[in-house]
């Protein structure tokens, strides 16, 4: 939902109107938090619903536990994500570089210390990621409040952050579903590896593999094409929104070229990374070449969702995940029983569905159109915040 932000804080810096950026800000925070109290209500019995589905007993019960330890860090990640969002809307790196290396660097000993010396096993994991999420939140939030950096996007908290909510949820919802429908049914995946024979193993599997592309899918995300395309269309200027698409894919397709060479290049000992089980590592090494292809599905999609339309790249999710993806790893995995590897397989299916139509949809897009939506919102929202001001 926060993905919202990109768009709206985009634009108006785009359109330098910078109070309405920490007013945004502001509304985002309220708005996530609400909606993590039905969330954590969910996750306090997700080890029951996950027994209710099928899944190996013992696993969701540890996975339920897991959860629990969890919720506090599901706040934290609400407010730390807007917070981003801030940041990165005004190009300001370097803070939130600094904030993450600072909470890296104290949770490598908080976790080392949790897990190994307190004697909560994995739960002591669970607590120490909540911990270092607020300590990024209190660091960016810090940054935030005294940096003289763009002071003039500080607006200050008030009843004009409530005014804002309608707006936020128009474009997070559809953002949320962009989102969740693909990573939903790479958690499908996982569930349904649980249903497989030795689901100990393949579950094991197939989170290194998903974890390794979740990690690895933070550097194409990292070439910001979200923000410079909404900073051009907010600012009027299509020729800007339009050759930022074309030069951040071109980087993505170098990175995706280096990064999966390098993977494939270690695919028989990077299995190490998670597990020193050689049952579990050599599964993985028949996964690699797979996993790089994720990699490169995974940074052109990623390059291609984040130019703005929500709504198009909802449905696009859709039908690719959920039409094309998921029958295709259910046949692959149980029918043909190509187990892990199958079910794999049939999500690439729909991670190429999606990218090709991502792909086509980027490039008959009409750029001046878009800039012209974005002009007329920015101006309503504008016009509307003087006529308060006026009547105040």
């Amino acid at each position: 939902m926060a993905s919202a932000l990109e768009t709206l804080c985009g634009q108006a810096y785009g359109a330098q109107q910078y109070q309405r950026i920490g007013t945004q800000i502001y509304t985002a925070i309220f708005c996530l938090f609400l909606v993590c109290f039905p969330l954590s209500f969910l996750g306090i019995y997700m080890g029951r619903l996950l027994v209710l589905v099928g899944q190996d007993p013992q696993i969701s019960h540890e996975v339920g536990k897991f959860i629990i330890w969890l919720l506090p860090a599901l706040f934290a990640y609400a407010a730390m994500q807007a917070l981003i969002r801030y940041f990165q809307s005004q190009s300001l790196i370097i803070p939130m570089f600094l904030s993450s290396y600072a909470a890296l660097c104290l949770h490598i000993p908080i976790c080392w210390g949790l897990v190994f010396k307190s004697g909560l096993g994995n739960l002591g994991g669970a607590l120490a990621i909540g911990i270092s999420y607020w300590l990024n939140v209190t660091f960016l939030a810090i940054y935030m409040k005294f940096s003289t950096a763009y002071a003039e996007s500080r607006a200050p908290i008030s009843m004009e952050l409530f005014r804002g909510i309608g707006e936020f949820f128009h474009f997070a919802i559809p953002s949320a579903v962009m989102v969740c429908l693909e990573w939903w049914s790479f958690e499908l995946l996982i569930l349904m590896s649980g249903l497989l024979p030795n689901p100990q193993l393949e579950t094991s599997v197939l989170s290194v593999c998903l974890s390794t592309i979740q990690t690895l899918s933070a550097i194409p995300y990292g070439l910001g094409v979200h923000t410079r395309v909404s900073n051009g269309l907010g600012a009027g200027n299509v020729q800007r929104a339009r050759v930022a698409v074309y030069a951040v894919v071109f980087m993505a397709v170098m990175e995706t070229i280096i990064v999966s060479a390098s993977l494939f290049a270690s695919r028989r000992v990077f299995g190490y990374v998670f597990s020193n089980e050689g049952q579990v590592v050599d599964y993985v090494t028949t996964m690699a070449p797979l996993v790089c292809l994720s990699v490169i599905m995974d940074s052109l999609q990623g390059v291609f969702s984040g130019c703005g339309w929500q709504n198009i790249t909802a449905f696009v999710n859709l039908g690719a995940y959920y039409l094309c993806a998921v029958p295709t790893a259910a046949i692959l995995g149980f029918w043909l029983k190509s187990r892990g590897r199958g079910l794999w397989i049939g999500i690439q299916a729909g991670a190429f569905t999606q990218t090709l139509l991502l792909g086509i949809i980027t490039t008959f897009t009409d750029w001046e159109k878009q800039a012209s939506k974005a002009r007329k919102r920015l101006s309503k929202g504008r016009s509307l915040a003087d006529n308060r001001a006026v009547c105040e």
